[in-house]
């Protein structure tokens, strides 16, 4: 396994690390830093795409800083306005103090946009954009720090 002192994992090569460790890896697919960050493994909506993240004991990622911006690429993340149109939150209910919008976004076009992706096509801390959240991408979860996995991701 590709393991490095932040501690990741390719899919690929799950069998020589630890068996926890290889069971999240095999389980959740790709998962990378100190902060069990994982991609989901298939394009679906934003809350199939959440759905996917809670049933592995996570949730999709909440961006607080331009350092976890940085690690995070092609995918839905946790915010949306669906619970009140204007009103940004992220998915443990904390509202948005800092984004990384691209611009002229948020633009809520057609009056249909309430969940956000982290787009390829744009500079690293400017690619949010808000879209339909039935449109289908890949999703960004993030385990609790509490979470055995992300422990013992971090001795390796």
């Amino acid at each position: 396994c590709k393991m490095k002192f932040t501690g990741s994992c390719d899919v690929s090569c799950a069998e020589t690390a630890s068996s926890s460790f290889k069971s999240l890896c095999l389980s959740l697919g790709y998962l990378w830093g100190p902060d069990g960050l994982f991609m989901s493994t298939e394009l679906k909506s934003w809350s199939d795409s959440r759905q996917y993240c809670r049933e592995r004991g996570a949730d999709l990622v909440i961006i607080n800083t331009e350092e976890k911006q940085e690690r995070v690429w092609i995918a839905w993340i946790g915010l949306s306005d669906k619970v009140s149109e204007g009103n940004l939150t992220w998915v443990d209910n904390s509202p948005l103090n800092q984004g990384f919008w691209f611009e002229g976004e948020p633009n809520d076009e057609d009056g249909n946009e309430d969940c956000v992706e982290i787009m390829a096509f744009s500079s690293i801390l400017n690619n949010w954009n808000d879209l339909p959240c039935s449109s289908k991408r890949k999703g960004i979860c993030s385990l609790p720090q509490t979470s055995p996995m992300v422990k013992d991701q971090t001795k390796h």
